[in-house]
């Protein structure tokens, strides 16, 4: 993992599945973020969802056509935001004793079907942050086209 400085805020060139997990508590099967090639702590990211036959959703939905459910292509794009949050709490922090809430989604569109054996790439983008709760901007996209996008909101918490 690469770590520089941009404008006093770190930016993360990678982050693996294994520091996914330190920073937000989801675990299978509802960890939907398995890397983050980009992190601007507090700013934005780009996240990576390899979707795999595998997906136990996959087992219901559909039968013979399956398909991502629209609300886990929500759910990582709350996750990745969650990444962003605890990263720009900073070092001191890192997110320990920390818990991020989704709050609500807005404006969710759903472009095109995510399927086995696609690579969803996530971005998020911080729009406002105010005490305890943040607004981002996301995209989710296969092979550069859109699939989904939502403005999502979430609130920092103690344990």
């Amino acid at each position: 993992m690469a770590e520089a400085e941009e404008s006093g805020k770190a930016t993360l060139e990678a982050v693996d599945v294994m520091r996914i997990m330190e920073m937000i508590p989801h675990r299978y099967p509802m960890l939907l973020v398995d890397r983050v090639i980009e992190l601007k702590g507090g700013e934005s990211a780009t996240g990576i969802k390899n979707v795999t036959i595998n997906e136990p959703f996959f087992q219901g939905h559909f039968p013979g056509h399956p398909v991502m459910p629209g609300v886990l292509i929500v759910e990582a794009m709350a996750q990745t935001s969650g990444i962003v949050v605890i990263q720009g709490l900073g070092p001191a922090t890192s997110g320990r004793g920390r818990l991020v809430y989704f709050m609500s989604i807005d404006e969710c569109r759903f472009r095109k079907p995510v399927l086995p054996g696609d690579q969803m790439m996530i971005h998020v983008a911080k729009e406002r942050h105010r005490g305890n709760v943040w607004k981002f901007k996301c995209e989710a996209k296969v092979a550069g086209a859109l699939v989904a996008e939502a403005i999502v909101t979430a609130m920092i918490v103690d344990r």
